[in-house]
């Protein structure tokens, strides 16, 4: 297979989960009906983004892996013959908890998973205080529709988990992703926000000569101790090719399956052309190893 046709879920979540499940259980029925082998749901689908606010009592909303929602989601996968990739709250222990991504292949079985390497803890995205760092690496999950480096969110401003990503394989990097605006920020500042995010992850897409795609949800959900407070997801799921190009971009506001087809044999072409992993100086990156050169 060198086209993979793909869909990535853009869409609004509630408190409500049992609502908020069915819509992109209709969603992934959707987007295989019209052809998608590979679909890609946004980071913590089933529920709001939780993290606005330090609350203990929100870790009930975390599950074991294989859990509830595996099971669901693998029964969908194998019934619809898709590969799926989804974004869990994961209970490993008491205590103990990730944001990771699980990946179901074909057969409804789970081909792998990945647990958020970087965490992130600023006003209205307070991580640290549920999720434990990833322990699994920087491993693509290996899947019948090729080799997928799936990271998560925060992750997308890190140029070494991607090329962590590429060096081990991947054919492509995913990123499920639950990125917004403060209602405070202007106009100005919320341009400069959301093309940052595009650049940077186009530029990993180039530096490695691999296809990307980012799905982002949208929807204003407010903050738990203020209505007039909260973030507003910027949408703009998109998909760039091994040159940054972009294949596909959803909107700012609506709820959308954007569909694309990814040409995977374009890599190697490209990759010829921009020999980059040939000429990088591995010799010469011990420094990297550092948080910073004093």
């Amino acid at each position: 297979m060198t086209v993979l046709k793909t869909a990535l879920i853009q869409q609004s979540c509630s408190d409500d989960r049992e609502t908020t499940v069915s819509k992109t259980t209709a969603m992934i029925r959707e987007a295989a009906s019209s052809g998608a082998s590979l679909v890609i749901l946004q980071e913590l689908h089933t529920s709001l983004y939780f993290c606005q606010t330090e609350t203990p009592k929100l870790f009930d909303l975390a599950e074991s892996i294989p859990g509830p929602s595996t099971e669901v989601l693998g029964q969908l996968a194998r019934e619809l013959g898709i590969v799926l990739v989804t974004s869990l709250f994961e209970r490993r222990a008491a205590g103990l908890y990730h944001n990771t991504a699980v990946v179901f292949e074909k057969d409804g079985s789970i081909a792998g998973k990945y647990r958020k390497m970087h965490i992130p803890d600023d006003p209205g995205f307070y991580e640290k205080f549920y999720f434990t760092p990833g322990d699994l690496g920087f491993n693509p999950v290996k899947t019948s529709v090729g080799t997928l480096g799936v990271l998560v969110c925060w992750d997308q401003w890190y140029p070494e988990a991607a090329r962590m990503m590429a060096l081990a394989g991947a054919d492509l990097l995913i990123y499920p992703t639950a990125i917004g605006w403060d209602t405070a920020d202007t106009l100005e500042e919320q341009g400069r926000q959301c093309e940052a995010w595009m650049t940077v992850q186009r530029g990993h897409a180039v530096a490695n000569g691999l296809p990307l795609l980012a799905v982002n949800r949208v929807g204003f959900e407010c903050s738990p101790e203020n209505s007039e407070t909260g973030i507003k997801f910027w949408g703009n799921s998109f998909a760039a090719g091994p040159q940054g190009e972009i294949l596909a971009r959803g909107s700012e506001e609506k709820e959308e399956i954007i569909m694309v087809d990814l040409d995977l044999a374009r890599s190697e072409h490209v990759r010829r052309i921009w020999p980059f992993l040939r000429d990088r100086r591995i010799d010469a990156y011990g420094d990297i190893l550092k948080r910073f050169r004093d």
